[in-house]
Formats: C-alpha cells, structure tokens, sequence
C-alpha cells in the first residue's frame, strides 16, 4: 500500500492510542479501543478469534519475552507466592502495576515452564519497550481493552522507572554533516548473505587474515530499549543501514557511526537490509509490512503488509533480483499453543514476490495448499486447526541459472503434518510455482503445547521441531557441479543436488539438535568448505527461574563443501564461560573472509577463527558498557540473530539479546584495523 512518508510519520509522532489507529488505517480494518479501568482485565484470548491469537515467542520481535505478558487464564499469583517489584521504583503507578501484573500475569509467568519468561526477565527491557509491545507490538491484541496509563503501570512496576512515550524515535545526538562522507569504498555487504547466493563470504571486503588480531573498536551506537539488537548490519557505498528492535531504521556513517537519517517502522526489525542501484533500502518487519525508503533522505517511498494474519512477520532479508523482491513470512504462532484455551493453529507460510519500484504483490505461494480447517478438540474443549506452519525463516537464495530461488521451511503447528514442511523448496522466480521440494523431516508438528503440564494443545505424535531456520547456500565446485547446501534444526548439514530435485549428496551431523539447537541463524562456505557454528543451548534452573547453562552447546564446525568430510572442529572450553546468563552456544549466523571465520557467541564473545584449523586468531568480549555515538548508554550481551558483516576493511556486529533468558544489550560495534 502507497502512502505519504509525511502522513506515515506524523501519525507515529501521535500518543500510543493512535498507533492503533495507524495499523486500522494501513490494513483497511476498523479497530475500536476499549477504554478500561485499571481494575479492567486484559483481552480473553480464548475470546479472540484463532486467526487473531498467534505468536512465535522465541527469536521473533521487539517483545518476544513479553508474548505471554497478562495472558487469559493467568489471572493471580501460584498459591503461596507474593509478587515482589522487581525494580526499585514505588510510585503509585507501578504500585497499580504489580495489581495488574498479579491478577492478570503471574499464574502463566510465574509458572516455570517454558517458553514463558518471569517478572526477572522482563525487568532487564525498558519502559518504552514494554509499552511499545502493549502498543503495537506482538502484544497489542491481548492489550487492546487496557488504557495507556494500565499500559504504562504495567512497565513501570516491572522495570521499576518510569515511562518515556513510544513513538517515532529519533537520534537525538550524533547526527552527520550535510555532506556524507569522503570515504566511501566499493567493497560492500548488501543485504543478508552478501552475494544473493548467501555465501556469506566476503572476499572482497578490505580485511585479511593478517589484519585480524589488530581489529580494535572505532565506534559504538547504541539502540534505544536496551534489550536486544539483532538486525545484521548493511554496509554500502559508505553507509551502515540497520534496523532496531523498536522499528527505528538507520542509516549511519561507516567510518564515524554518525546518524544521517532515522526512519520509524511499524514492527521490529529483524534481517539485513538491501540496498538497491539506485539507493532505495528495501526490508520487512515484524508485523510482516515490507518497506522501501529513500536512501538518501529517509523518506517512504511505498510500504505494504504482506500477510493478514495478526502475527505473520518478515523474519529474513528480503532479495532483490532483476527489479524484484523476494522474501519469505514465518509467524510466532507456534508458542501461542502453550495456552490451553488457544484455538491452535491458522498460519501458513509463503514465499513472495513483489515489484521493487511500487511494491505491487507479482505472486504468493503457501507452503501450505490449503487453508487450515477444524480438525479436533483438546481434552479441554479447545477447537484446534490444521494443517499450519511451515514457516520461512530465512533470506531466499537465488539460483540465477536454472532461474529458481530456494527457501527452508520450518516445522508444522498443528497435524495434520504436511509435505513442505522442514524441506527444502524451489521455486520459480516468475511464477512462484513449486517446481520441487525436499523434505528431510517428514511428519514434525510441534508448537509451544508440547513444552507445558498441560498438553491438551500438543499433536497426539509430536514432532521434534526440526526447521531449516537457516538461508541455504549456493556454490560452484571446482568441476563445474553444483551443490546446495541446507542446515537444520537437527544439528545436521546437508549438500543437495539443486539439478536433480534436491537429492541428498551427503549429510554430516555437526551437533545434537533440539527446540533450541543445531543449526540456527545461519553458517557460510568458501569456495571449498562449509563453517556452521552450532546451538545446542541448554536451560538450568536457578533462583529467578530459567538461565541458559553455562557448559552448554556450542561449536564453530568446518567441512568439506564436496563431500561433507568434517575438516576440524573448533569446541568451547569445558570450564565454560564466566559471565551471569552466559552461554557457549553458537546460534548467530556465522561469516568468513579469506582465511577467517567470524562467529559470535551466546557468551557475549565476537571471534575469529582460523580458516586452516579452527585456531582462535581474535577474541573480543562485548559484555561491557560502551561510549557511543548517539549518546544513548549502551552494552552488549549475548549474541543471536544476523552475523558480523565485512566491508571496506571494517567489521560491524550487533550485540545483545535478552530473549531466550541471555544477557540483554543494545550495540552496534565498529571495528577497523589499529
């Protein structure tokens, strides 16, 4: 849908009541606030409509750990447990916000079960990032019948500060000249793999191997809501383009991190932005709207929403191909299911193709034929749907040869269990016709049911959640075949024939596997080896409830790109690592230069690896405070999501991602050569 750039940002400039208002207008909906009392309850889900109850809580948006925050059905505390204020503030708003939070929240947050994230939690997220999801977030729905002050209690006594207004989100310090840069290099990362491809090899990049240890801190920026960053940064002809967790995208200087422009998006984002030959950045967000901005100035040029159901969302970078954009659309609907009252499930994903100059929809297809129906009820009365899921996580490479493009598909939801789900799918760029696919994991149903002491939501057989949450890669072998490589949830690595329908040509086992493991965001290839690092996170309890295990998962992994043959295998110590809510898991996407591999770890740590032997050439621990450009304050934490990207002989990471009870931050970090 066109609009105005001046009428879009206006109204985002306008109190949260009329950020509603804005999605009523852009979907063609009319939607009707409830005021309520603050003794008022929050929204019923299991009154809402099942197409409009859908989240995927892990990996997803700005408020992932809030996804259940004051769920129906959660309406006190456990017997025997007094909510205590997680922050120091006790004003009379988060004093009405303990209220809230007790008889609405606690029963499903405090329960201590997966995926569901306790008051400790959810202390560690801003105000304005709480508020935001209430707002227009992932939570807007549940939160509908709350006023904005209900809204704001319910932050302030869960951060224990006080509330600073969502809306449009400028950089208030550390804006650029008029003039851009000088400095402008060719050797750029354009969108998620850097090549469309998704080698994610940079060789052209202006670092080498020798450069490595020597790579120091230029400059950091920080994000506001200070819980996580984990859009992969972009870097073209002198700028950095990067989206936040709040939808603020940016575009900053690459040598001094100073902010040209900031553009407000309506959901969070997530992937990599693309840059087109023209300037023109196009990307997707969390509440699955596509966007293309005028690179030099900022302003909207088109937007469109690209799926009707409330929780759809554009996880990966979307591609840009001979004039059009390709992309995928998962959903967090999946863990919606860990209510029992959830009328589980009506998401299908899709593989899209719009024109990059007006946004017009060129096709759509599901990796579902057909829409869900009424399939049973649970033991509790609950009607569920199927067949659902089948999600497209990742960035869809482009087979400019044969003129396809390949996705992974994630697990199903809900059974009946369909054929594309954790598969592999080609599909015509013109068309959008299937012309094969290739499941690896037939019959995987799980959602977020399975996980609770309730599993009337569970499929009867349920699967074990193997997605391919990762772009594939593309690559040429040194005797002119071809080969497609696939990672997986299941901790394994497969190379496919892309010109016999995707048969196996090996498959190597590179970790265990699970809900949270294997494979996860993303590995890359040289011309001749495969570098997957591995998740395999564990859970443990602890005092404020969940936090990962610090001897746990993890693991940067080379083969053979022919064959399959494991090279080496890089392991993290076995002492493990030191800092609170650390992990050694691996699931951030993984890049390489010549010679070099970079992987960022669940510990907070950005290394480089030798390309010869898995030697570790560099290590830099984020998790520390940071001095930065905008003036924002600013540290890093865990780090998940979208890799480092290589381009004119710097390095740019985000760190910080306190969903999945890692340690929250909010950086984006430069590092160049000292």
């Amino acid at each position: 849908m066109d609009r105005p750039e001046e009428q879009f940002q206006s109204e985002f400039r306008d109190d949260d009541n009329d950020l509603l208002a804005v999605e009523a207008n852009q979907t063609g909906h009319r939607v009707t606030r409830q005021s309520s009392t603050i003794s008022g309850r929050l929204v019923d889900m299991a009154r809402l409509p099942a197409v409009r109850r859908s989240w995927k809580w892990w990996r997803s948006s700005p408020a992932i750990a809030l996804a259940l925050l004051c769920m129906a059905g959660c309406s006190e505390f456990a017997e025997g447990q007094t909510p205590k204020t997680p922050g120091s503030s006790q004003t009379e708003s988060s004093i009405i916000g303990k209220g809230l939070y007790s008889s609405h929240c606690a029963m499903c947050h405090e329960l201590g079960t997966l995926p569901l994230m306790n008051r400790f939690i959810l202390k560690e997220m801003s105000p304005a990032f709480i508020v935001r999801a209430l707002t227009v977030g992932p939570m807007r729905l549940q939160a509908s019948t709350l006023n904005a002050g209900e809204r704001e209690a319910i932050a302030e006594y869960l951060t224990g500060e006080s509330v600073i207004k969502p809306g449009r989100i400028e950089t208030a310090q550390g804006r650029c000249s008029a003039t851009s840069s000088t400095n402008v290099g060719n050797k750029n990362w354009n969108g998620w793999g850097v090549d469309i491809e998704n080698t994610r090899f940079q060789d052209n990049g202006g670092l080498t191997a020798g450069q490595v240890p020597r790579l120091k801190v230029k400059w950091a920026f920080g994000f506001p809501g200070n819980f996580a960053s984990y859009s992969q940064p972009t870097v073209v002809d002198g700028r950095v383009y990067v989206g936040g967790p709040l939808g603020q995208v940016y575009s900053l200087d690459a040598k001094t991190g100073c902010t040209y422009w900031t553009f407000q998006a309506i959901g969070g984002v997530r992937g990599a932005l693309t840059i087109g030959a023209d300037g023109t950045v196009y990307f997707g967000d969390t509440r699955a709207y596509v966007y293309a901005v005028n690179g030099s100035s900022g302003k909207l040029i088109w937007q469109k929403q690209v799926d009707d159901h409330p929780l759809a969302r554009v996880t990966g970078s979307v591609k840009l191909y001979e004039g059009n954009l390709y992309f995928g659309v998962s959903s967090r609907e999946e863990w919606l299911s860990a209510s029992s009252t959830y009328e589980c499930c009506t998401f299908r994903g899709s593989v899209n193709a719009l024109r990059a100059k007006t946004g017009q929809l060129i096709w759509k297809t599901y990796t579902i034929a057909n829409p869900p129906k009424p399939t049973r009820q649970s033991d509790s009365g609950t009607q569920l749907y199927g067949p659902s899921g089948a999600g497209v996580w990742g960035s869809p490479t482009i087979d400019r040869v044969r003129k396809l493009l390949y996705v992974g598909t994630g697990d199903n939801y809900t059974a009946p269990a369909t054929d594309n789900s954790d598969a592999v799918l080609a599909l015509d760029l013109k068309s959008g016709r299937i012309v094969w696919s290739k499941q690896i994991t037939a019959g995987d149903a799980f959602n977020g049911g399975c996980l609770q002491p309730d599993k009337s939501i569970c499929p009867e057989k349920p699967g074990p959640d193997f997605d391919f949450g990762a772009s594939t890669i593309l690559r040429t072998l040194p005797d002119g075949h071809r080969i497609l490589v696939a990672g997986q949830k299941s901790g394994s690595l497969f190379g496919l024939d892309p010109n016999n329908k995707g048969e196996i040509l090996w498959q190597t086992k590179v970790g265990g596997g699970g809900v949270l493991g294997g494979i996860q965001w993303g590995f890359t290839a040289s011309p001749d080896a495969v570098f997957v690092g591995v998740s395999d996170i564990g859970l443990i309890s602890a005092a404020e409830g969940f936090e990962p295990d610090p001897k746990a998962g993890g693991g940067l992994h080379a083969v053979a790109l022919a064959s399959g043959k494991k090279l080496w295998d890089a392991t993290p110590s076995a002492e493990g690592c030191k800092t609170p809510r650390c992990s050694p898991a691996q699931s951030a996407a993984v890049t390489s230069i010549p010679g070099v591999i970079f992987s960022g770890s669940e510990d907070g740590h950005i290394r480089a690896y030798s390309g010869s032997d898995g030697r570790i050439l560099w290590d830099f621990d984020t998790v520390q405070k940071f001095e930065t450009v905008n003036k924002i304050p600013a540290t890093g934490g865990t780090m998940d999501g979208g890799g480092p990207a290589v381009a004119d002989g710097m390095l740019f990471v985000n760190s910080g991602y306190g969903f999945l009870y890692g340690a929250p931050g909010n950086v984006l970090l430069a590092f160049g050569v000292e």
